[in-house]
């Protein structure tokens, strides 16, 4: 069983994130009046990408991983992997508020910023892969829980 949980969540992140490189390429598209920037292009690509794709993975890799948490794994390793996790969490949740803020018309950067943010998801991906493939012993280990004082 705990390998099929770890295989789906690898592979839901692997989705979420192609998912997560390819929105900024698209919203940079968008700015260059290139052939996907086309209104009837654009508008369902971006909200099937974000909505039926990378959404539902985020949602599959991060249910996925609470669960395989729970068959214990520990270290410091855990907690910086997480802290990444959930910076990745909120680009995609940011990505979310651009697509929404462009729904209404309104549009706060420029093509750059979109060419730079597409590289924010692959040095996440890079520090997920790092934390969990090398599990660094030099992260050490969590300080014990506080002991309740036994009156």
């Amino acid at each position: 069983m705990y390998f099929w949980l770890k295989f789906f969540h690898i592979a839901a992140m692997a989705v979420w994130f192609a998912g997560l490189f390819f929105l900024p390429r698209l919203l940079s598209a968008r700015h260059s009046e290139e052939e996907d920037a086309v209104r009837e292009y654009f508008n369902p690509v971006t909200n099937a990408l974000f909505f039926r794709i990378a959404t539902p993975a985020a949602i599959v890799t991060v249910t996925l991983g609470m669960i395989l948490i729970a068959y214990g794994p520990t270290g410091a390793w855990l907690v910086m992997k997480l802290v990444v996790v959930a910076i990745a969490v909120l680009l995609h949740l940011y990505f979310g508020l651009l697509l929404y803020e462009l729904g209404h018309g309104r549009d706060r950067h420029g093509a750059w910023f979109y060419r730079i943010a597409g590289w924010v998801p692959l040095a996440l991906l890079l520090g997920i892969a790092a934390l969990t493939g090398a599990k660094p012993q030099s992260a050490g280990d969590l300080p014990a829980p506080p002991v309740a004082a036994t009156g």
